[in-house]
Protein backbone atom coordinates (compact mmCIF):
# COMPACT_ATOMS: atom_id res chain seq x y z
CA UNK A 1 0.00 0.00 0.00
CA UNK A 2 2.73 2.25 0.75
CA UNK A 3 4.47 2.16 -2.49
CA UNK A 4 1.24 2.55 -4.35
CA UNK A 5 0.56 5.48 -2.49
CA UNK A 6 4.16 6.95 -3.29
CA UNK A 7 4.32 6.34 -7.18
CA UNK A 8 3.46 10.05 -7.73
CA UNK A 9 6.37 11.28 -5.61
CA UNK A 10 9.08 13.07 -7.17
CA UNK A 11 12.14 10.82 -8.23
CA UNK A 12 14.90 13.36 -5.52
CA UNK A 13 11.68 12.37 -2.52
CA UNK A 14 12.07 9.02 -3.20
CA UNK A 15 15.57 8.84 -2.98
CA UNK A 16 15.53 11.07 0.27
CA UNK A 17 12.88 7.94 1.38
CA UNK A 18 15.18 4.91 -0.06
CA UNK A 19 18.18 6.73 1.69
CA UNK A 20 16.04 6.87 4.95
CA UNK A 21 15.86 3.50 5.17
CA UNK A 22 12.71 2.57 2.86
CA UNK A 23 14.71 0.51 0.81
CA UNK A 24 11.45 -0.86 -0.83
CA UNK A 25 10.77 2.39 -2.76
CA UNK A 26 13.92 2.07 -4.80
CA UNK A 27 11.24 0.06 -7.18
CA UNK A 28 9.30 3.16 -7.78
CA UNK A 29 12.73 4.52 -9.70
CA UNK A 30 13.24 1.31 -11.56
CA UNK A 31 9.97 1.03 -12.82
CA UNK A 32 10.14 4.27 -14.10
CA UNK A 33 13.69 4.16 -15.90
CA UNK A 34 14.18 0.66 -16.75
CA UNK A 35 13.06 1.38 -20.62
CA UNK A 36 15.27 4.30 -20.89
CA UNK A 37 18.23 2.21 -19.07
CA UNK A 38 17.56 -0.52 -21.33
CA UNK A 39 17.88 1.13 -24.23
CA UNK A 40 21.13 3.16 -23.77
CA UNK A 41 22.68 0.02 -22.80
CA UNK A 42 21.14 -1.61 -25.68
CA UNK A 43 22.50 0.92 -27.83
CA UNK A 44 26.37 -0.25 -26.52
CA UNK A 45 25.71 -3.53 -26.31
CA UNK A 46 23.76 -5.12 -28.87
CA UNK A 47 22.31 -8.44 -27.34
CA UNK A 48 19.07 -8.33 -25.17
CA UNK A 49 20.41 -10.84 -22.49
CA UNK A 50 23.52 -8.99 -21.84
CA UNK A 51 21.95 -5.58 -21.74
CA UNK A 52 19.42 -7.17 -19.11
CA UNK A 53 22.36 -8.21 -17.39
CA UNK A 54 24.01 -5.03 -17.60
CA UNK A 55 20.32 -3.16 -16.70
CA UNK A 56 20.80 -4.85 -13.80
CA UNK A 57 24.15 -4.46 -12.41
CA UNK A 58 23.65 -0.63 -13.36
CA UNK A 59 21.13 -0.36 -10.79
CA UNK A 60 22.61 -2.04 -7.70
CA UNK A 61 25.50 0.51 -8.60
CA UNK A 62 23.11 3.06 -8.22
CA UNK A 63 21.74 1.83 -5.28
CA UNK A 64 24.89 1.47 -3.78
CA UNK A 65 26.29 5.01 -5.09
CA UNK A 66 23.27 6.80 -4.06
CA UNK A 67 24.49 9.00 -0.94
CA UNK A 68 26.82 10.15 -4.22
CA UNK A 69 23.99 11.61 -5.42
CA UNK A 70 23.89 15.34 -4.79
CA UNK A 71 20.76 16.44 -7.03
CA UNK A 72 22.74 19.12 -9.54
CA UNK A 73 21.62 16.56 -11.96
CA UNK A 74 18.20 15.04 -12.49
CA UNK A 75 18.03 11.09 -11.26
CA UNK A 76 17.31 10.06 -14.35
CA UNK A 77 20.59 11.39 -15.94
CA UNK A 78 22.86 10.61 -13.10
CA UNK A 79 21.60 6.78 -13.58
CA UNK A 80 21.18 6.95 -17.60
CA UNK A 81 25.45 7.63 -16.98
CA UNK A 82 25.88 5.02 -14.32
CA UNK A 83 24.06 2.46 -17.10
CA UNK A 84 25.99 4.08 -20.13
CA UNK A 85 29.18 3.47 -18.10
CA UNK A 86 28.26 0.53 -17.12
CA UNK A 87 27.66 -0.95 -20.77
CA UNK A 88 31.02 0.86 -21.79
CA UNK A 89 32.75 -1.05 -19.08
CA UNK A 90 31.47 -4.54 -20.44
CA UNK A 91 32.20 -3.41 -24.27
CA UNK A 92 35.83 -2.63 -23.88
CA UNK A 93 36.36 -5.70 -21.05
CA UNK A 94 35.20 -7.97 -24.26
CA UNK A 95 37.55 -6.15 -26.54
CA UNK A 96 34.41 -5.87 -28.98
CA UNK A 97 34.89 -1.63 -29.02
CA UNK A 98 34.18 -0.69 -32.51
CA UNK A 99 35.88 2.63 -34.09
CA UNK A 100 33.20 5.36 -35.06
CA UNK A 101 33.36 6.14 -38.51
CA UNK A 102 33.71 9.69 -39.82
CA UNK A 103 31.35 9.55 -42.36
CA UNK A 104 29.07 12.63 -43.52
CA UNK A 105 25.97 12.69 -45.08
CA UNK A 106 22.22 14.15 -45.36
CA UNK A 107 20.26 14.55 -42.86
CA UNK A 108 17.38 11.85 -42.22
CA UNK A 109 13.77 12.83 -42.17
CA UNK A 110 11.99 12.66 -39.25
CA UNK A 111 9.28 9.90 -38.98
CA UNK A 112 6.09 10.50 -38.68
CA UNK A 113 4.73 8.80 -35.91
CA UNK A 114 1.63 9.55 -36.21
CA UNK A 115 -1.38 6.65 -37.07
CA UNK A 116 -4.14 7.79 -38.73
CA UNK A 117 -5.83 4.82 -40.00
CA UNK A 118 -6.68 1.40 -38.70
CA UNK A 119 -4.05 -1.05 -38.49
CA UNK A 120 -4.70 -4.38 -40.44
CA UNK A 121 -3.25 -7.77 -40.45
CA UNK A 122 -1.22 -7.10 -43.50
CA UNK A 123 -0.02 -4.06 -41.86
CA UNK A 124 1.36 -5.27 -38.48
CA UNK A 125 2.68 -7.74 -40.39
CA UNK A 126 5.16 -5.43 -42.54
CA UNK A 127 5.67 -3.10 -39.46
CA UNK A 128 7.16 -6.30 -37.79
CA UNK A 129 9.27 -6.77 -40.62
CA UNK A 130 10.54 -3.23 -41.16
CA UNK A 131 10.92 -2.94 -37.37
CA UNK A 132 12.90 -6.30 -37.63
CA UNK A 133 15.61 -4.43 -39.80
CA UNK A 134 15.13 -0.93 -38.22
CA UNK A 135 16.59 -2.57 -35.46
CA UNK A 136 19.56 -4.52 -37.30
CA UNK A 137 20.28 -1.35 -38.89
CA UNK A 138 20.80 0.60 -35.83
CA UNK A 139 22.64 -2.37 -34.25
CA UNK A 140 25.33 -1.89 -37.18
CA UNK A 141 25.91 1.65 -36.29
CA UNK A 142 29.17 2.32 -34.53
CA UNK A 143 28.54 2.39 -30.60
CA UNK A 144 28.63 6.13 -30.08
CA UNK A 145 26.89 7.21 -32.66
CA UNK A 146 23.66 4.20 -31.32
CA UNK A 147 23.75 5.73 -27.75
CA UNK A 148 23.46 9.30 -28.96
CA UNK A 149 20.41 8.23 -31.26
CA UNK A 150 18.56 6.02 -29.40
CA UNK A 151 18.66 8.98 -26.69
CA UNK A 152 17.58 11.79 -29.24
CA UNK A 153 15.51 9.59 -31.72
CA UNK A 154 13.94 6.79 -29.26
CA UNK A 155 14.00 8.45 -25.84
CA UNK A 156 12.76 11.83 -27.37
CA UNK A 157 15.59 13.83 -25.18
CA UNK A 158 16.88 17.15 -26.21
CA UNK A 159 20.24 17.82 -27.34
CA UNK A 160 21.59 19.34 -23.69
CA UNK A 161 19.97 16.44 -21.96
CA UNK A 162 21.59 13.83 -24.55
CA UNK A 163 25.23 15.58 -23.90
CA UNK A 164 24.49 15.28 -20.30
CA UNK A 165 23.58 11.68 -19.84
CA UNK A 166 26.87 10.77 -22.33
CA UNK A 167 29.16 13.70 -20.88
CA UNK A 168 29.47 15.04 -24.40
CA UNK A 169 29.37 18.29 -25.86
CA UNK A 170 25.98 19.97 -27.57
CA UNK A 171 28.11 19.95 -30.55
CA UNK A 172 29.13 16.62 -30.17
CA UNK A 173 26.01 15.23 -29.62
CA UNK A 174 24.35 17.19 -32.79
CA UNK A 175 27.37 15.79 -34.87
CA UNK A 176 26.91 12.35 -33.93
CA UNK A 177 23.12 12.69 -34.58
CA UNK A 178 23.63 13.77 -37.90
CA UNK A 179 26.05 10.95 -38.89
CA UNK A 180 23.95 8.53 -37.22
CA UNK A 181 20.72 9.41 -39.42
CA UNK A 182 23.00 9.53 -42.54
CA UNK A 183 24.79 5.79 -41.61
CA UNK A 184 21.55 4.52 -40.68
CA UNK A 185 19.74 5.89 -43.80
CA UNK A 186 22.67 4.06 -46.17
CA UNK A 187 22.15 1.05 -43.61
CA UNK A 188 18.35 1.01 -44.47
CA UNK A 189 19.06 1.58 -48.50
CA UNK A 190 20.78 -1.38 -48.31
CA UNK A 191 18.50 -3.84 -46.80
CA UNK A 192 15.22 -2.29 -47.55
CA UNK A 193 15.29 -3.05 -51.11
CA UNK A 194 15.33 -7.39 -50.46
CA UNK A 195 12.80 -6.87 -47.82
CA UNK A 196 10.20 -4.97 -49.39
CA UNK A 197 10.14 -7.23 -52.20
CA UNK A 198 10.05 -10.05 -49.79
CA UNK A 199 6.57 -8.25 -48.25
CA UNK A 200 5.24 -7.35 -51.19
CA UNK A 201 5.70 -10.99 -52.99
CA UNK A 202 2.87 -11.47 -55.07
CA UNK A 203 3.10 -15.59 -55.40
CA UNK A 204 1.21 -18.52 -54.28
CA UNK A 205 -2.84 -18.92 -53.72
CA UNK A 206 -3.26 -15.12 -54.26
CA UNK A 207 -1.15 -15.48 -57.89
CA UNK A 208 -3.29 -18.26 -58.44
CA UNK A 209 -6.67 -16.42 -57.66
CA UNK A 210 -5.83 -14.02 -60.04
CA UNK A 211 -4.48 -15.51 -62.97
CA UNK A 212 -7.88 -18.12 -62.70
CA UNK A 213 -10.10 -14.98 -62.20
CA UNK A 214 -8.46 -12.72 -65.62
CA UNK A 215 -8.24 -16.32 -67.41
CA UNK A 216 -11.64 -17.07 -66.46
CA UNK A 217 -12.85 -13.46 -67.70
CA UNK A 218 -11.09 -13.10 -70.96
CA UNK A 219 -12.26 -16.83 -71.83
CA UNK A 220 -16.19 -15.34 -72.31
CA UNK A 221 -14.75 -13.68 -74.73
Amino acid sequence: MVLEECRTMADGDVVTRVRGGDTGLYEILMRRYNQRLFRVIRSVITNDAEAEDILQEAWVRGYEHLDQFEGRASFSTWMTRIAFNEALARLRKGKRWMPLENTEGEIMPEVDRRQTTSVTPEAQAIRGQLAGVLQVAVDSLPPLYRSVFMLREVEQLSTSETAECLELSEEAVKTRLFRSRALLRRELQNRLGPAVAETYSFLGARCDGVVARVLERISRG
